[in-house]
């Protein structure tokens, strides 16, 4: 896009009725606060469909626009003509050759500057095309990725050549063991793995790595989708060398191997920024490091696209907006809430509110929120921190738990006096947070009085959809599922497969599901009776709330994901 429309965009979408003036007003806002192209971010707000920006931009720049999941499979040789990290960086990839032309899919086709780059490149004509950013960085990726495998080989044998042998590196905690375990994370070798190692975990879309020893070798291992999945087997010798070029960047001390530590890594990888945080404990065999990847971008403004059925999420976003209150997530580890807490965050993020957060980690960084780390040893808890934030004039407060009664009650107060407060709990069900506040010593008043929404979910693995197999399902399943079928309804329900394209898992992505309590009269009234939770779940459920196993339902019908992954995710609804 030429400058001059990249100005006008916004205005035009508007002139041509595809948005409103105040989904630009918003979008606006958002940008000015966090960057970004005007087109992408009302995409991802859910003003408009990344279908119809892409056929309007094609349009009114008279490119054709090409969907490149349509051209079958891409000579990678032809992709790479450029080099990934100028592909990256210019988001353009080549995708076909006639001849003397090389059609060339971008995300800005007038940037003049980029195709005669490509021309210099290639000593070919080039032909631009419109195409998706998230599908020219994914062609990118999948590309790119085969050579990984080469390169860690040759990275071994450098690191090999030099003799690296861990005893070295375990001879004891003087200096010079420390300043001789410094020198070895510091061998190109060594950073050549680790930057390997960090770069195809982002590329698969890990949340995980898991670098452990045994006896004889020492394992990379990636969690994705939720499971763990083995990706290199390394001889023992060189562990020791990985541990401390991650200590090193991670800001850790090198020479302590008796202790645990916690580091933080930060990034840029594959054009984007990325948080990592890193654990590393003792163990029998030597260090074992488990690195957390917090990915930025994983923050969803269009909260749709995190997996809120439309209705869900019009009660969802209408609750959000309330001026105080408490809206809490439940759920257990994994399960999304603290994505869904970051993606509200950023929905709440405007100029003229003061957002504060206090977690345990910070692990997602937000530009304009002010965010604390708690440190229980130093005094700074989650109810000393909430008790700061009071006398820091906020609007809206984050808590990353509500773990005992005095944050509970603090929490309430906040509310009470006019702030809205997010936190999570850890229960089951939505209802199962009201009897847990009631567990701390909350009187049932009092949860009536701030409580607003308390939310349950859990996270779903996607079926391919390169892959996934329709089946017949037997009626016994449908009947202990509850899944009704309406007379003459046609249901096709889909099972996992396994192909290149997701690892041979069958599934690849996860989405949430959400069940949403929100407190109408009813529940309030089951709740100043001191009802159990599964009496207020009846009421709820009564008042036309939609419960993880329904939200599941919907799921299949939809053909997103199969029977199997709802059962394991919902076993006690």
């Amino acid at each position: 896009m030429a400058i001059s429309m990249k100005q006008k965009l916004g205005e035009m979408l508007v002139d041509e009725g595809i948005i409103t003036h105040d989904h630009l007003d918003q979008a606006l806002k958002e940008q000015k606060a966090n960057g970004g192209r005007i087109e992408q971010i009302l995409v991802k707000m859910g003003f408009i469909s990344e279908e119809v920006i892409m056929a309007f931009l094609g349009n009114q720049m008279s490119i054709p626009t090409v969907k490149i999941a349509d051209m079958g499979n891409i000579d990678a040789e032809i992709i790479k003509m450029v080099s990934q990290n100028f592909a990256q960086r210019q988001i353009l990839v080549p995708v076909s050759k006639e001849g003397n032309k090389l059609k060339v899919a971008m995300a800005d086709p007038l940037n003049v500057s980029a195709i005669d780059d490509v021309k210099m490149m290639t000593g070919l004509e080039i032909e631009p095309v419109l195409a998706s950013e998230d599908e020219i960085k994914a062609t990118i990726a999948k590309a790119y990725s085969a050579d990984t495998s080469a390169e860690m080989e040759e990275a071994l044998h450098d690191l090999d050549v030099e003799d690296h042998q861990v005893d070295v590196l375990e001879t004891g905690d003087d200096d010079e063991s420390a300043a001789a375990a410094a020198k070895d994370g510091e061998k190109a070798p060594v950073i050549k793995i680790v930057n390997l190692i960090l770069n195809q975990a982002v590329k698969e879309g890990a949340s995980d790595i898991h670098i452990e020893p045994g006896e004889k070798e020492s394992r990379v291992r990636f969690r994705i989708d939720g499971v763990l999945h083995e990706k290199q087997v390394l001889p023992k010798k060189f562990h020791g060398p990985l541990v401390s070029r991650i200590k090193i960047i991670g800001e850790m001390d090198i020479g302590e191997r008796r202790k645990p530590q916690d580091g933080r890594i930060k990034l840029k990888l594959l054009g984007r920024e990325i948080d990592m945080r890193v654990s590393c404990l003792p163990v029998v065999f030597g260090e074992k490091l488990v690195i957390r990847i917090a990915d930025s971008t994983a923050l969803q403004l269009d909260l749709a696209k995190l997996g809120f059925e439309p209705d869900i999420l019009q009660v969802y976003k209408k609750n959000i907006e309330a001026p105080y209150g408490i809206i809490l997530v439940t759920g257990p580890t994994g399960s999304g809430k603290t994505v869904t807490l970051y993606s509200t965050l950023g929905l709440l993020n405007y100029p003229d509110d003061n957002l504060s957060t206090i977690e345990d980690p910070v692990e997602i960084l937000i530009e304009g929120v002010t965010q604390v780390q708690a440190n229980p040893k130093a005094g700074l808890t989650f109810a000393a921190g909430l008790r700061s934030f009071l006398r820091q004039d906020p609007d809206i407060i984050m808590v990353g738990e509500i773990r005992d009664g005095e944050t509970a009650s603090i929490a309430i107060n906040a509310a009470l006096t006019g702030h809205l407060v997010l936190s999570t709990l850890h229960t089951t069900d939505a209802p199962g947070a009201i009897t847990r506040l009631d567990n701390m010593g909350i009187e049932p008043f009092l949860i009536t009085s701030s409580v607003i929404m308390v939310i349950s979910q859990r996270l779903v693995r996607k079926l391919c959809p390169k892959c996934k197999e329709a089946y017949e399902v037997a009626p016994e399943i449908l009947e202990e599922m509850q899944f009704k079928v309406k007379p003459g309804e046609k249901i096709i329900f889909y099972k996992p497969k396994g192909c290149e394209h997701c690892a041979k898992t069958g599934y690849k992505g996860r989405v949430g599901i959400y069940e949403v309590m929100t407190m109408n009269e009813p529940i309030q009234k089951g709740i100043l009776a001191r009802q159990s939770a599964d009496d207020l779940k009846k009421i709820a459920i009564e008042t036309g709330m939609v419960t993880l196993r329904q939200a599941g339902i919907r799921k299949i019908r939809q053909g997103v994901t199969s029977i199997e992954e709802i059962l394991r995710a919902t076993k006690a609804d």
